[in-house]
C-alpha cells in the first residue's frame, strides 16, 4: 500500500516533465491534502511504481 512521507532526502536533480491537465490536478489536489509538496508526491509515486514494478516479461 502506498503511504505518503514528509521526507524525500537528496532530490536536488531538476528535470522538466509534463503532465495531462487532469493528472496535475489529482496530483496537486492530494499534495495539499497531504501537506507536502508537489514535488515530493511525485518523487514517492515514481519510487513506488518502480519498487512495485512486475518484472516479469
Amino acid at each position: 500500500m502506498f503511504k505518503i512521507k514528509s521526507l524525500f532526502p537528496n532530490a536536488n536533480i531538476a528535470r522538466t516533465i509534463r503532465f495531462t491537465e487532469d493528472l496535475f490536478n489529482e496530483l496537486n489536489k492530494t499534495a495539499e491534502e497531504n501537506g507536502i509538496s508537489f514535488n515530493l508526491l511525485v518523487l514517492q509515486c515514481c519510487r513506488y511504481a518502480l519498487d512495485n514494478l512486475d518484472k516479469e516479461k
